[in-house]
């Protein structure tokens, strides 16, 4: 989340009258993420995540994600959903940008997650992967290895500006990825994104999804390989182990990874720190002006990155 177009009362007021969700009292920008741009609004009735879709995300896509979202909740997953108006339109426009108006999840994201927080959501996405079996939309991934391409050439000219070095370990790596992708592991939506900003705890018990803004159809355990990488690493960079191995069994438990899932993993593992390096750093060389956003150093995806390439078997992420 993050806050590209400013918006005022008036404007949100005038929005909510389409709306059977009370009067507005208060609202904030919302300065973590990076896509589109939110606001938290309290109502006389409840409170909603009002989100604005910037030009990076393609409105043909937003059908996709609204729907996935109502699909998930159908299937009693928890999770953040599209308010409809009156009409029952979810998708509206404000500002001069396609908006909808989610519900608001209770529950606080967690800063350090300890091991039971990771077998929980190692839970969570195996039910979301259940869960989306059957549902008839698909989305390409535009952050899959043509993505990544695409991200490294507009940045190549000055990674070496960031990180010295950093166009030839990008260069290199962009090839090694490329020859070895896998093509035929099972697939189905992924959330693509599930950070720990984007799972919400009660407790210490899990109690939501949110931000299904990248969500694509994909290798199911490429969203396994984004949150090993997401939650398993400490803050002075060092993995832990024990923190994979309860996100893994969590998962496996409740989908059962395949032979070739597994010994995939740790290439995954490698295309999803590279998938957030070259993200990172796009982002660091273009800060859009008067953005309220938290750009993120893409130092920390180079170190991943560099303890995965080490990375021979799946058993170094705790499954056995």
């Amino acid at each position: 989340m993050a806050v590209y177009t400013q918006v005022d009362a008036d404007d949100i007021a005038n929005f909510l009258t389409d709306y059977d969700v009370g009067n507005i009292i208060s609202f904030k920008g919302i300065a973590e993420g990076v896509e589109n741009s939110n606001y938290l609004l309290q109502t006389d009735q409840n409170h909603f995540i009002l989100t604005l879709y910037e030009k990076r995300v393609n409105p043909d896509d937003l059908p996709f994600f609204l729907n996935l979202m109502d699909h998930l909740a159908q299937k009693g997953l928890n999770c953040a959903t599209p308010v409809r108006d009156r009409q029952g339109q979810a998708l509206k426009e404000l500002c001069g940008r396609p908006a909808a108006l989610i519900s608001f999840l209770q529950g606080m994201s967690i800063n350090k997650p300890t091991p039971h927080h990771c077998r929980q959501l190692g839970q969570a996405l195996a039910q979301m992967h259940n869960a989306t079996a059957d549902f008839k939309m698909t989305r390409v991934n535009n952050l899959s290895v043509d993505g990544w391409q695409n991200l490294m050439d507009q940045c190549i000219d000055r990674a070496d500006n960031v990180i010295p070095g950093l166009s030839g370990i990008l260069q290199t790596e962009m090839k090694w990825l490329g020859d070895h992708w896998p093509e035929h592991l099972p697939s189905g939506v992924i959330h693509a994104d599930l950070f720990p900003d984007n799972v919400f705890f009660r407790g210490d018990t899990l109690s939501g999804l949110i931000d299904f803004y990248f969500a694509c159809t994909d290798i199911l355990a490429y969203d396994l390989a984004i949150c090993l990488n997401a939650w398993c690493f400490e803050t002075d960079g060092s993995f832990n182990i024990t923190k994979a191995r309860n996100l893994t069994r969590g998962y496996h438990n409740v989908r059962p990874l395949s032979t070739a899932e597994y010994d995939s993993l740790p290439l995954l593992c490698r295309g999803a720190a590279m998938r957030f390096l070259l993200t990172r750093l796009y982002d660091w060389l273009h800060q859009v002006e008067g953005a309220t956003v938290t750009v993120k150093n893409p130092r920390e995806y180079l170190e991943k990155l560099t303890f995965h390439q080490a990375i021979t078997s799946a058993s170094a992420y705790g499954l056995e």
